[in-house]
């Protein structure tokens, strides 16, 4: 398989804006692991599989889900919308893949229906300014999900909808707490109330009953009795709210330092790190992208990717490969290793770039930028390579690939420090070049 083969524990983490690929890579590690993990984020994230020519799109089911027999888990650190993970559920029975060895943390974040109006509240507020300031959101409610859950008094978990008399008394007060916010920034919807709501969401609780539990334990016994674990990161580094480009970030920690948090497990659970690229730079919503191409190669990128958003279907913003970025990512993550996906998105350039440095204010640096303001200010430093006109989507081994390509994929080995472990050249399950 690659440089996995001798780890026990293994993470799958992006390592630009999201969008890499990863859910690709889970699904093909996902053989060779007991229990796939999912450990920070929410319906935000959305992760793409294609088996056999059908197209999996999962935004809260560890895309492990697809490999008969293995357990999947939603850890405490995810925070999840019951009525999207039930619809997810759904669906997949319907195209005969079974949700029965899902687990789900009861100490796992409900996010519930005025954290959706909050998120659209405040970006209409914040884009009504004379200086755009919205962020980009989704819109699914998973920043003030999250904000609740600092907050613990209006917050509530998996554990408080399995039991519909206490909910009920918990909703009581939350509801008039969340309706004089939503008052307050002018939201025009209907006010919440604690009754329907603590029933509707009371029953869906009942529903996933049989899959909540206590997942801290029950990773901790996976491991005690010999389980080979693989943790599935959503959104990805530069989007993590403490190491990413903020405040344009996402608002959990979705590099590979959110796992112990995620999942009750230590840190030094995870022996193998794979950290996921584009073989390019891609970017959703709102921030700061030093190699972005607002060009007819930045269109021919996002056409050629097909790069639309899984959840929101919004157009990606794209650009050269930007290394600094990813060196950056690396180092937080502890990545050993780097998948590089859409490989074959690159077929057919004349010449391709990669950002080795920035200049700021005169000045070139090697580092990484993490806040957003100085990154929006700088120029990146590009080194130019050779394209290759081969088209390359049905290559199953490195060696065979053009020389061109080989020696861009080496280049990167290069600058990085990291070797790779496998390319994908496509978007189904087979088509990746391994060795």
């Amino acid at each position: 398989m690659g440089a996995d083969d001798n780890a026990q524990h293994t993470a799958v983490i992006g390592l630009q804006w999201g969008d890499e690929g990863k859910g690709k890579v889970v699904d093909r590690l996902a053989s060779h692991h007991d229990t796939i993990v999912r450990y920070n984020g929410g319906a935000n994230a959305g992760h793409t599989i294609v088996v056999d020519g059908q197209r999996y799109a999962m935004h809260l089911i560890p895309s492990g889900i697809l490999t008969p027999d293995k357990m999947c888990v939603i850890g405490n650190g995810v925070v999840v919308d019951p009525v999207t993970l039930l619809e997810e559920m759904d669906t997949l029975r319907e195209r005969g893949v079974k949700a029965e060895n899902l687990r789900l943390s009861s100490r796992a974040h409900v996010v519930m229906p005025w954290h959706q109006a909050l998120d659209h509240a405040l970006e209409q507020q914040l884009a009504g300014r004379s200086t755009d300031s919205s962020l980009g959101t989704t819109g699914r409610g998973i920043g003030p999900c999250y904000a609740d859950k600092v907050t613990r008094s209006t917050a509530v978990r998996f554990v408080d909808l399995l039991d519909r008399a206490a909910l009920r008394t918990k909703l009581s007060v939350t509801c008039d707490m969340q309706n004089a916010r939503l008052s307050a920034m002018a939201w025009d919807g209907e006010p919440f109330d604690p009754i329907t709501i603590a029933d509707e969401y009371a029953g869906h609780g009942e529903r996933l009953a049989p899959h909540i539990t206590d997942t801290t334990y029950l990773l901790h016994d996976q491991i005690a009795a010999g389980k080979r674990l693989l943790f599935e990161g959503a959104n990805a580094c530069l989007l993590d709210v403490d190491h990413g480009t903020y405040p344009y970030v996402t608002s959990s920690n979705c590099s590979a330092l959110g796992i112990p948090a995620g999942t009750g497990l230590p840190g030094r659970t995870v022996d193998h790190v794979i950290g996921v690229v584009k073989a390019y730079s891609t970017r959703v919503g709102a921030g700061p992208f030093p190699t972005e191409l607002d060009d007819q190669i930045g269109n021919r990128l996002r056409e050629r990717g097909h790069e639309y958003g899984t959840t929101t279907g919004r157009p990606r913003r794209c650009g050269w490969l930007d290394l600094v970025a990813v060196r950056y990512s690396a180092m937080i993550s502890g990545a050993t290793s780097l998948a590089v996906m859409l490989f074959d998105v690159l077929a057919g350039f004349d010449e391709l770039k990669i950002c080795t440095a920035y200049e700021i204010d005169g000045t070139r640096t090697d580092r990484f930028l993490p806040d957003a303001t100085l990154l929006s200010r700088v120029m990146p430093v590009y080194e130019t390579l050779p394209g290759f006109e081969t088209e390359i989507d049905s290559v199953t081994r490195r060696d065979d690939l053009p020389a061109d390509a080989r020696a861009y994929l080496a280049r990167i080995e290069e600058i990085t420090g990291l070797p790779i472990e496998l390319v994908s050249v496509g978007p189904d399950r087979v088509q990746t070049c391994v060795g």
